[in-house]
This record gives structure tokens, C-alpha cells and sequence, in this order.
């Protein structure tokens, strides 16, 4: 099947390069959204469905390096210098229309593939939306789960002190609702930049910074304005509050349930065939999405204290919890003083594994021979006991957790005790 295009630097566009390349498996059997696209796509790679009651649906399509990597345009192993060196300042531009405004109607989210993931879930989710919230002048672009409440009403996780959570209380404080936009199938390039952490308002920039060329914003009848999309829900985060959860998150575990705020929906748009994109919870595109671009602002903040080579957020560590930073040692300190550096660099890091630069970080033995031969628990552990973690750690009470740092570097005034031998190659 052929993927109409759309908009240059679209989803559809990425998907269209995926399927030329061979990339893309295509299921065409009918498929339930509850629960039968998961049981499909769990374990996939990049799979669009045909028909999810009647709808068309994409999974995984950043479900590794690879992927994350095709859709930056570089190379998997320039990852974290290339994220770490991009700035945040690329044109943004307003435009008049957008394809997403084929279809314009009257907001009902049963005429959309929202699917329930896994038995227990609260509800059906929205988990790939770029939410863009605008109050007083300020704009704010992030992903949050969206549970589905009925056909026009849905419960926002947002977590408190997060940019969205502050423009949220500011409207609150003027007696008004939040007015937002819920953008499903973006350009994968702008998804990435909606879930890093950047400067407050600078998503859009970074994301035109990212992809080399302008992001295009359309301003909606709410005052918010919107990239392209497949598809488009309008509307208002309330006062009114409701239970949102069961969800299971990065790790695999259900998340707690919570009293979160609705959003009232005014009005829905998509594409005359919209392409729902669907973002499996603690799959692969959930664990690229939330982990990877945590890895340049480790590396940055590292790199100020140490002289850093690369850093990874393992895959056993859900992408998010567990850190290991490679450096080429030039002091007996540089090692704690990186792990000092990652821990703020990312809040909700666990642990932080420190190595030396012949160490292959993509390559588990390599770290476990590290921690053998490198590191010595009495002396080269740094431990920060009761702080604050996250949340979404099953081991934490209340995000409360301790966090480990290990210097598995080898020590400067007996190198030779750590290095290597390999035979020599003939000739």
C-alpha cells in the first residue's frame, strides 16, 4: 500500500521513507484497537495497520537508535555529540492552512483508533500527542498521556513543575481554562523536540534547529497554534478533575492512579485519511522518546567537569534510570565528579556507571568486565541515600530512592595493571 504524502518533514513522509526502504511491515487483517494492535506490534518493528476499525494506524516507527537516528539524519553512533551540539534557535513561521484541516467536525474520539494497550488500563490513551499549550503570550509543546473520558472529554497527566503544569496554574489563578491543541502524527523530528527538556517556549525552534529547515505553526480558533498533523483535537484544560490511571510506563509497571485534570474537547480535525500513530507504552519509540534525549544534557553537563566521549542510557535500565558515561580520564576525581554532574543533569537517574575510553558502552560484557576489573565496592562507589528519584521507579516510596554512582575507571598510577593485552595482529 501506498502512502499518499503530505507536507515536507511530515509523519506520512516518514513513514513513506520507511516503506521504501523496507522498513515498514503492513498488517491489512481487521484489528481491534483494544488490545489486539498491542498483542501485534509488542516486540516489531516500524508496522502500520490497514484497517483498526476502519482506521489506519502506525506503531514503533522510533522504536531503536537506528529509527531515531534515520529520521535526525545522522548516524546512530553521532547521536549524543550531534543532539549535544544542536541549538535551540531554528526559524518558526505561521501559515495560513494545513492538511489537517480537510475534515473539520465536531469533537468525537470514537471516530478515532485510540487504543487501550494493555488489560487493566484505566482507558484508551492518546500517548503520541504533542499537546501545545498557550496562556499570556506563552507557548509550550510536550507529550503527556491523554486517557480517553467519553467522546469529547479526556484526563491529562501532568506532572507538577513541568512547563505545561505552570502555564496550567497561571490560567487557574485568572479564574480561566487552559486553552491547548492535541497534535497526533507530527513530523518525527518535532516529537523529539517536544519531549526534551529544553529552554520554556523554545520546542518549536529546537525542533526547526533539528530538522534544518522552519516549523511551520497554524493558529486555531483557541489562539493556540498547531504544527502539521494527521490529526488535530481542540480545546481547554478545565478545573475539574478526575481519576486518571491505571497506565503502565517505561518500566513496564503500572503507574499510579491520580486525580488529574480534563480537558474539555471544542472541536476535531484530521486529514481526509488521517494516520493514527500509536506509541506502544514501554516499548521501544516510548523508551527512545523519554530516555535518549536526556543523553546530551548528561553529556553537557558532564563535559564541563570531565573530558566525556560519549554517554548511553542502557537498554536493561528502561532507557531512563540507568546511565553509563565514557571519559577519557585525566584526574583521579573525574569520575565522581561526573556522576555528580549526571545526577543533576537528569533527576530521575538511578544509577551512573563512569568508564574509560576503551570501554564499548553499547556492549554489555564490555561494562560488566569494566565493573570486574575497574571498580572496587568500598572505595568507588558513590551512594546518596533518601533523595528524590522518580516516581515511576517501583522500588521508590513516593519517588524517595537512592541513588548509586560507580567509578569503573582504571587508575592513573598503574595503568599497566588495566590494560588490555590482545595478540599481535601477523605481519
Amino acid at each position: 500500500m501506498g502512502i499518499r504524502v503530505g507536507n515536507a518533514g511530515s509523519f506520512r513522509n516518514f513513514l513513506a521513507d520507511l516503506q521504501r526502504d523496507g522498513l515498514l511491515k503492513e498488517n491489512h487483517e481487521s484489528v481491534s484497537p483494544r488490545l489486539e494492535v498491542t498483542d501485534r506490534a509488542w516486540g516489531m518493528g516500524p508496522i502500520l495497520f490497514s484497517n483498526v476499525q476502519g482506521h489506519k494506524c502506525a506503531l514503533n516507527i522510533l522504536s531503536t537508535r537506528r529509527l531515531l537516528a534515520k529520521a535526525l539524519g545522522i548516524s546512530p553512533p553521532d547521536m549524543v555529540t550531534h543532539l549535544a551540539g544542536v541549538g535551540y534557535d531554528g526559524p518558526v513561521r505561521e501559515v495560513d492552512s494545513s492538511p489537517f484541516m480537510e475534515c473539520t467536525t465536531k469533537p468525537d474520539l470514537s471516530r478515532l483508533p485510540i487504543l487501550t494497550y494493555f488489560k487493566g488500563d484505566g482507558g484508551p490513551y492518546i500517548t503520541s500527542a504533542v499537546v501545545v499549550s498557550q496562556f499570556e503570550g506563552r507557548i509550550n509543546a510536550c507529550v503527556h498521556r491523554l486517557m480517553v473520558l467519553d467522546k469529547d472529554h479526556l484526563a491529562v497527566r501532568l506532572v507538577p513543575g513541568r512547563h505545561t503544569h505552570q502555564l496550567y496554574q497561571a490560567a487557574m489563578a485568572r479564574g480561566q481554562e487552559l486553552p491547548v491543541a492535541i497534535a497526533i502524527g507530527v513530523d518525527p523530528v518535532l516529537l523529539m523536540a517536544a519531549s526534551t527538556r529544553v529552554p520554556p517556549e523554545k520546542e518549536f525552534s529546537y525542533a526547526a534547529a533539528l530538522r534544518g529547515a522552519p516549523v511551520e505553526l497554524i493558529r486555531l480558533d483557541n489562539g493556540v497554534s498547531v504544527p502539521h498533523a494527521e490529526i488535530v483535537l481542540v480545546g481547554y484544560i478545565t478545573e475539574q478533575r478526575a481519576a486518571e490511571g491505571p497506565f503502565v510506563d517505561i518500566t513496564g509497571t503500572s503507574d499510579l492512579v491520580r486525580q488529574e485534570p480534563v480537558i474539555r474537547l471544542t472541536g476535531m480535525m484530521a486529514r481526509e485519511d488521517p494516520i493514527y500513530h500509536g506509541l506502544l507504552p514501554a516499548g521501544g519509540e516510548h523508551k527512545m522518546l523519554m530516555g535518549v534525549p536526556y543523553e546530551p544534557l548528561i553529556f553537557k553537563a558532564a563535559s564541563k567537569v570531565a573530558k566525556v566521549k560519549n554517554v548511553i542510557l542502557t537498554d536493561g535500565g528502561c532507557n531512563y534510570f540507568h546511565a553509563v558515561v565514557q571519559i577519557e580520564k585525566e584526574t583521579e576525581k573525574d569520575a565522581r565528579r561526573v556522576i555528580e554532574a549526571a545526577f543533576q543533569a537528569h533527576g530521575s537517574l538511578k544509577h551512573v556507571l563512569v568508564v574509560d575510553s576503551d570501554i564499548d558502552i553499547y556492549d554489555s560484557r564490555d561494562l560488566e568486565f569494566a565493573i570486574a576489573t575497574r571498580m572496587r565496592g568500598d572505595t568507588d562507589l558513590v551512594i546518596h541515600p533518601n533523595v528524590r528519584g522518580s516516581t515511576l521507579d517501583p522500588r521508590s516510596i513516593d519517588g524517595i530512592t537512592t541513588k548509586v554512582g560507580a567509578d569503573a575507571t582504571a587508575r592513573l598510577d598503574r595503568l599497566w595493571k588495566f590494560q588490555r593485552v590482545t595478540p599481535m595482529g601477523e605481519g
